[in-house]
């Protein structure tokens, strides 16, 4: 039920009762949306069924049309019960029109009208149905014994006048309205249980800790968020199951008596805690068990995960920010979006100035932990005793110059969130070992600290280096290699991908009004780019600097000889067109080729080439 809506109320009757509904239907107007439906058994069943979000909170009904509904929906139905006097004044008003007089009444005659009947002498026949088809019977037994006046609810009273009998109607409009006011006080107390459930499961869900509730056969009666997320299931599937069932792991570990334990839940460390719950409170009814990360863990809560994430810790790239329309930075971008959908170690291959940190960033924020911190750290920015410090944090007084209160260090920023490590070939040998301790059991202990601490951290590694050729001579663990080595992207530089230069200047150049002529074109992509894009875009820069008050002049090869010399210094601008062509081409073909780990077939498949076509472009023949 929504809190914030009027209770709805439907009064479902035909004939006589319905038009008692109307008498009082205004004295509800603004407590209750009281709905009058002149409907009956299975044709209201279905209206129900189908009434979607105007669903009734509570039914009204009387007689067999009451009983049929309270078996049949899920809504609770408030039955109008006449009153002794509702009786009396009916049994009266039949005795005047008639000698002999039956009351006939839905299931069971109260006994205590029995008695009263037998006490004061009052001669009246009595009789009673369970299911609407068996009243017309009921009717007609009693003409045949020569009753001449029935008095019974709606159904009864209807049959009587169709057997050609007098009819008095049983119900009142104070029993009506007594019904009326019970549904409205179900409705109330209903929306109150639902608006005190709705806040309860806004607390559960908001906990940080792990808590499940259990009755005394250890079926769970309800759970925070983060225990789900521990059980892998939605609360809806878990409600009402056992727990030794779902998940006898972590059944094992709650204690059997309340009290607290330290266990090892699913390769991470919980202080659990049980105390009694339920009627009594004692051992032998139900439980509360709360799961909490270590003290560790939550001391690096309170110093990591509870801080506002800085502006510096956040993604600013996107995948579609490696721009290009070659085949070759087309597959890229796909292994992107791929390796977005994993958890696994990323090793990105490229030469400086080809994206690497901008491809990092395209797969955190493609991942599902781009809500949480990006770090990047270049390895061979820092000597190895700050590289250390910076990497693996520090405890108060580990070192001359410490911080007091010590210090996180990026492993411990990065939590749930993504590390980059650049240039990772430049790391020094013994931090080597620390990081593969840390990519092997997924905790990091600082500088000066015997205590390690649990971490959630995605590792996305970055090199120029040929790292195969560094493990051969024993500069790069082998190791430490194959755990990076899990998902593996390759940038191609620049050159490979000639192709893709005249769209990334106009990029670059975007901002201005400024136009490149075909004949300078030419020159940018015939040179080999050794700074790649990060060259480009200086070139680029450099340009839109000095023609910054000839807006309007075209970029010639003159203007660039001027600007730029030192694209015109090597060899290939006296390459001939031809020339360039097949180099340009037979770079891309490399590059798609690396692209794919070499896979001869895909990379044709990319091109949309043959075999022996690749071969001729690779050689240059063709």
């Amino acid at each position: 039920m929504d809190p914030s809506h009027t209770p709805r109320i439907w009064a479902i009757g035909i004939s006589k009762l319905r038009d008692l509904y109307r008498d009082v239907a205004s004295a509800y107007d603004g407590v209750a949306d009281l709905r009058i439906v002149a409907r009956g058994y299975e044709d209201a069943v279905n209206d129900i069924e189908h009434a979607g979000v105007d669903r009734p909170d509570v039914i009204v009904a009387a007689g067999s049309n009451g009983s049929y509904l309270k078996a049949r929906t899920g809504v609770p139905v408030v039955l109008v019960a006449p009153t002794g006097f509702d009786v009396m004044h009916a049994l009266a008003r039949a005795k005047r029109e008639a000698d002999r007089v039956a009351l006939v009444t839905h299931g069971e005659t109260p006994p205590e009208l029995k008695r009263f009947f037998a006490a004061f002498g009052v001669e009246v026949e009595s009789a009673s149905y369970l299911a609407a088809e068996d009243a017309e019977a009921c009717v007609l037994d009693l003409r045949d014994r020569g009753v001449k006046a029935i008095v019974g609810p709606g159904l009864v009273t209807e049959l009587a006048e169709k057997a050609g009998l007098r009819s008095v109607f049983l119900y009142s409009r104070p029993s009506v309205q007594a019904a009326i006011d019970t549904a409205l006080e179900v409705a109330n107390a209903t929306l109150a249980e639902s608006m005190r459930r709705r806040r309860l499961d806004q607390v559960l869900q908001n906990l940080r800790d792990g808590v499940i509730a259990l009755d005394a056969q250890g079926r769970i009666e309800a759970l925070s968020g983060k225990m789900a997320q521990l059980l892998r299931l939605n609360p809806s599937q878990a409600v009402g199951r056992r727990l030794a069932e779902l998940a006898p792991d972590v059944a094992a570990a709650v204690p059997a008596a309340p009290g607290e334990s330290l266990e090892t839940v699913r390769g991470a460390s919980y202080v659990v805690h049980r105390s009694a719950w339920g009627e009594g409170s004692n051992e032998t009814g139900g439980a509360i068990v709360t799961f909490q990360e270590s003290v560790a863990l939550q001391r690096m809560d309170r110093s990591v995960r509870t801080r506002q994430r800085a502006p510096q810790l956040t993604a600013r790239y996107v995948i579609g920010d490696l721009l290009g329309e070659s085949a070759a930075i087309e597959a890229a971008r796909a292994r992107m979006r791929r390796y977005a959908r994993s958890e696994a170690t990323v090793l990105i291959r490229g030469e400086s100035g080809t994206g690497k940190e901008l491809a990092a960033q395209g797969i955190h924020n493609a991942s599902a932990r781009r809500e949480f911190a990006f770090v990047a750290l270049n390895c061979g920015a820092f000597p190895e005793t700050l590289l250390e410090s910076e990497l693996f944090g520090y405890e108060e007084g580990a070192f001359t110059g410490a911080r007091r209160g010590g210090k996180p260090g990026l492993i411990e920023t990065a939590h749930r969130g993504t590390l980059f490590l650049d240039e990772i070939g430049e790391m020094p040998l013994p931090l080597q070992s620390r990081l593969l301790r840390v990519l092997q059991e997924r905790e990091v202990a600082r500088l000066g600290s015997t205590e390690p601490l649990q971490v959630d951290v995605r590792i996305i590694a970055a090199t120029h280096r040929a790292l195969t050729e560094h493990v051969e001579k024993g500069e790069f663990r082998a190791d430490l290699f194959y755990r990076l080595n899990i998902l593996n992207l390759a940038l191609p530089p620049l050159r490979e991908r000639a192709a893709d230069i005249p769209m990334l200047a106009a990029h670059l150049l975007a901002r201005t009004r400024l136009s490149i002529d075909d004949d300078a074109l030419a020159i940018l992509m015939a040179y080999r780019w050794p700074g790649n894009v990060r060259e480009l875009q200086n070139v680029m820069e450099r340009v839109a600097v000095e023609m910054e008050d000839e807006p309007e002049r075209p970029v010639t090869p003159a203007l660039l000889a001027d600007i730029a010399p030192e694209i015109m210094n090597g060899d290939q601008p006296d390459l001939t067109l031809r020339a360039r062509v097949k180099r340009t081409q037979a770079d891309e073909v490399r590059a798609v080729l690396d692209a794919f780990d070499g896979d001869r077939e895909k990379a044709c498949a990319a091109l949309g080439i043959s075999k022996t076509t690749l071969w001729r472009k690779l050689s240059g023949t063709g």
